[in-house]
């Protein structure tokens, strides 16, 4: 199965809602602190609702511990500062889809460590900043899964 990163997420509710998505379509959910809130926020719980013991949430001190857990799993960076569209990559089994902050998203030093192939975007109209942080992991996470046939699924 894929394994979904959050860098430094600052939105209770985002994150409460990529926990519920992550329990649905069977991802591992990867925490990078620092955290904007305190992970037992009301919101966080609402948003998530009793998804929290279905999902399987990890969390990391920083990027670097982060990155040495995941090994030598493929590694997408997912930013509007991509070159690729997400549909025209072909993710493999064990794929890391890496978010940004939803008001900064990934930081510079992260970005720079991933080539061109390895930064991905969703197309959106000109003009726009970017879509809701939740939003934007359920559309590239469903492609990866999508691709697999929605294994585990029914």
């Amino acid at each position: 199965m894929f394994h979904i990163a959050l860098h430094t997420p600052v939105m209770p509710a985002n994150t409460g809602n990529i926990i519920r998505l992550s329990a649905n379509n069977g991802c591992q959910l990867h925490l990078i602190e620092p955290l904007g809130f305190d992970f037992e926020e009301k919101k966080l719980r609402r948003a998530g609702l009793d998804y929290h013991d279905l999902s399987n949430v990890k969390r990391y001190p920083d990027f670097a511990a982060f990155k040495a857990a995941m090994g030598e799993r493929p590694m997408f960076a997912c930013t509007t500062k991509g070159s690729r569209s997400y549909t025209s990559v072909a993710y493999p089994d064990e794929a890391v889809l890496l978010f940004g902050s939803e008001t900064s998203g990934l930081p510079d030093e992260v970005l720079a460590s991933f080539d061109a192939e390895h930064r991905i975007r969703i197309p959106m109209m000109p003009n726009n900043r970017s879509l809701n942080l939740s939003n934007a992991v359920a559309i590239i996470s469903f492609e990866a899964w999508r691709q697999h046939d929605f294994a585990g699924g029914n």
